[in-house]
């Protein structure tokens, strides 16, 4: 089974120096039928004002993903690390038994656009850890690159969760397809352009969510950036 969920029907907040759309209830959204999808708990589309940006707090036992389509986020965090990540890196903070950071945008005049992801992990009480590593667009061109796993698998960064995350571009001609096992749940999030999932015609902003199905095939892109989650059920 295929859902839609269209980018129009997500939630949203406007906090003036923070735009965000929420796939999954959030802060101040709450919608029950959205809480998440399988393991996957968190996917807010993030575009932050210059100059702002999230003051220092706290997570725990969560696995979070950060993945820049614009602009840079700066990470500061108590495990020691700062950093800027730009777009074509992927960033990785298992929270475990605790961590603080804090996410900014320092570029005078340009607007940070990002995604959070939230997934619950598989284990709790670990030691908070860092990463972060660079995925070019030659990789992502035409196909599906994993960029997170359980087992680092192809140069992936290493969460904590049973899930696999893939991003890829494709436009017209290209296509990749992704075997899911059974009893998988899969979520495909489109961020830029426009693409066909098991036929359905999608739009930046625009997802799927899929339950008992075996193959998922992407095809005629133009301009699309998406993310693929595989996940437990």
């Amino acid at each position: 089974m295929l859902t839609v969920r269209k980018s129009r029907d997500r939630g949203w907040a406007d906090h003036g120096w923070l735009k965000s759309h929420h796939s999954f209830s959030f802060a101040g959204y709450y919608d029950p039928r959205h809480m998440g999808w399988g393991n996957l708990r968190v996917i807010n589309e993030d575009r932050i004002a210059p100059g702002a940006g999230f003051g220092t707090h706290g997570h725990r036992d969560m696995e979070i993903i950060s993945y820049v389509l614009s602009g840079e986020l700066a990470h500061k965090d108590s495990l020691g690390n700062v950093v800027g990540i730009p777009p074509g890196e992927v960033q990785r903070m298992s929270a475990g038994r605790g961590v603080q950071h804090s996410e900014f945008n320092h570029a005078p005049e340009q607007t940070t656009h990002f995604l959070q992801i939230w997934i619950e992990p598989n284990v709790t009480g670990i030691p908070p850890s860092y990463e972060q590593k660079a995925f070019p667009e030659s990789d992502k061109r035409g196909q599906l690159r994993l960029v997170a796993s359980p087992d680092a698998a192809q140069g992936s960064v290493l969460i904590h969760a049973d899930a696999r995350l893939y991003a890829g571009l494709f436009d017209a001609g290209e296509q990749a397809e992704l075997a899911l096992a059974p009893g998988r749940k899969a979520y495909v999030q489109v961020l830029q352009g426009q693409i066909s999932v098991n036929g359905q015609a999608l739009e930046a902003g625009d997802a799927v969510q899929a339950e008992g199905v075996a193959l998922l095939q992407l095809n005629q892109g133009l301009g699309a950036e998406v993310l693929v989650f595989d996940l437990a059920p």
